[in-house]
């Protein structure tokens, strides 16, 4: 025992030794006023540590203990500073470029195991003929029972050129069979679907800002003008996290002509602080734009509308976006791990930051609150018009959140439309093309008896509230006629919920549409068919087929008008 202890002893005075020369070697490259704080902290950490593998009740896992310190520490400061470990380095490569080796199938979790969820195109689980609903049974004979989607994401995943086998059970089989496929390096487009949603408008969808969205945003727009006689255009941008600065430079790139600034980063080093301008040749600075986000639209997104924006290039078109105007940048550190961390803070061409959480100013309690409306200034567009700063991008043209109701949402949580359009595609080897696709009266009608044999149960924030109110006055004694008033509420608000499948009917039937049509033609098929209803976009087309409301939109002349600067930031407020 004693021999253990020393020789522990003499293992951590080596780590000591080696912290030392590393804190070392960080402060002679970068001498701060932080030198004896770090210097000091770092030895009670290393302290520490020592001191519970030695002593400690249990025996210890000092690499999770050292990953939980590093992300509490991290946590403090903002949401998109993190430490990657060399474990995680792949899916933080697939962040960023879209790739990964793997066998190219979305899976999900239910309550009866593993499933595929979606297979990509031509993908090798496209190719060995997985479909949506197949179950998966094992990988590599580890039973998948009681694992997460996580566990079975990297299991499937594997260097290019290796094989998987997987043991498959199929949604109308009893016996499960194997398939052997082979991982290839799969490349998720970010541009899975362009097309037109007119004769003369057209559509594009970029889902992230990885490597070579400028390039496949360009590509689509080339081709569609070489196919098409365009009138407008359409850049849709809803739920897009954001990615890589220099994609979302080189979106802006597409409409605006070289040597425009795009973005100014300023932080806190002076090699941050720099424009950010277009360097390339535009495809078409005339073209009318429509750019439409919402709250899941954030980051590069967000520069790229404040740019259009503020350059008053385009219409923006739908509901605030999420307001984060924090970049960040990717270092290496010890042992192949990285750290993401925040540099700077982003401007748009008025000079506006667009970062809705001030986290430099946390609560006692460590509460991050938003910019308040007093705090925000205003800025202007190149024509005049006045855009604020502190939460986001404000549309142009503001419409109402696209909200699912309850019944929908739990149609889709208890996987009752995954399920019946799972059964669809089994009795139906063809359907028509996406964007003609639509279930008939008739065919909606099957869905709902489908549900009602599923014995479709679900609660509404009514009945949630009505649960807190018997609850309520149970606790406060007020009995009378007060429990036959509830009972006969909730007798009341349960029939009305049987209808819920008849009044939610355009809203159900399109995402059961939009889910069959996945099955048929993947990912682009699921796009196009949920575009004939979407508001937002109808309300991109009405705009840019009135030219008359496009430029009033964008070419109001604000009063006493102040300067806008091509090449810097806006001059006074």
């Amino acid at each position: 025992m004693m021999a253990d202890f020393f020789k522990k002893v003499k293992r951590y005075r080596l780590v000591l030794a080696l912290i030392g020369i590393g804190a070392y070697a960080f402060l002679s490259y970068s001498f701060t006023d932080n030198y004896f704080e770090i210097s000091k902290n770092l030895d009670i950490y290393s302290t520490t540590l020592k001191e519970l593998d030695l002593y400690y009740v249990d025996s210890i896992n000092p690499g999770e203990l050292v990953k939980t310190s590093i992300d509490a520490m991290l946590a403090t400061l903002d949401p998109y500073t993190d430490y990657i470990p060399e474990s995680e380095i792949e899916d933080f490569r697939f962040m960023t470029t879209g790739e990964y080796g793997g066998i190219g199938a979305i899976v999900q979790r239910d309550s009866n195991g593993i499933e595929i969820a979606e297979p990509y195109l031509n993908s090798p689980a496209a190719k060995a003929g997985l479909i949506a609903g197949d179950r998966i049974m094992s990988i590599d004979g580890i039973i998948t029972t009681g694992k997460n989607t996580d566990d079975i994401g990297k299991l499937l995943k594997g260097q290019a050129g290796t094989t998987v086998k997987l043991m498959i059970l199929s949604p109308n089989s009893t016996t499960p069979v194997e398939k052997i496929l082979t991982r290839e390096v799969i490349k998720v487009s970010n541009v899975p679907y362009y097309g037109m949603v007119t004769n003369d408008i057209g559509y594009i969808r970029l889902t992230e800002f990885t490597e070579r969205a400028g390039d496949n945003v360009r590509n689509a727009l080339i081709d569609l003008k070489k196919q098409h006689n365009l009138k407008g255009i359409i850049l849709d941008l809803r739920n897009n996290p954001g990615g890589l600065l220099n994609e979302a430079v080189k979106v802006v790139n597409i409409f605006e002509p070289k040597g425009q600034l795009v973005v100014n980063t300023r932080g806190r080093s002076k090699e941050w602080n720099h424009p950010d301008l277009t360097n390339g040749d535009p495809v078409d600075t005339t073209i009318h734009i429509a750019v439409v986000v919402n709250g899941g639209s954030a980051s590069a997104s967000e520069i790229v509308t404040g740019t259009i924006q503020d350059l008053d290039r385009g219409v923006v078109i739908g509901t605030r976006t999420y307001g984060k105007g924090l970049v960040q940048q990717t270092h290496p550190i010890s042992y192949n791990a990285q750290l993401k961390f925040t540099i700077a803070k982003y401007y748009t061409p008025s000079g506006r930051c667009i970062q809705a959480l001030d986290y430099s100013h946390r609560g006692i309690d460590g509460t991050v609150n938003k910019v308040p409306d007093s705090l925000k200034s205003a800025f202007r567009t190149k024509h005049g018009r006045v855009v604020y700063d502190g939460g986001g991008i404000a549309p142009d043209i503001a419409m109402d959140p696209q909200k699912a109701s309850a019944a929908t949402i739990n149609l889709e949580t208890q996987f009752l439309i995954f399920n019946y359009a799972t059964q669809y595609r089994l009795n139906h080897n063809t359907i028509a093309p996406a964007d003609s696709f639509a279930l008939s009266d008739e065919e909606y009608g099957k869905f709902v008896e489908y549900v009602k044999a599923h014995n479709f149960k679900y609660t509404t924030k009514s009945d949630q509230l009505l649960k807190e109110l018997r609850e309520t006055t149970d606790k406060e004694k007020y009995d009378g006629d007060l429990k036959a008033s509830y009972d006969k509420i909730e007798k009341e608000m349960n029939e009305e919920k049987k209808n819920d499948l008849m009044k939610y009917k355009p809203e159900i039937k399109r995402i059961l549409e939009e889910e069959i049509a996945s099955r048929y033609y993947y990912e682009k098929g699921r796009i196009q068919v949920g575009l004939r209803e979407d508001k937002d976009i109808n309300k991109g087309i009405q705009v840019l087929n009135n030219t008359a409301v496009y430029d009033s939109v964008i070419t109001t002349i604000a009063p006493a008008k102040r300067p806008f600067y091509k090449t810097g930031l806006q001059q006074g407020k």
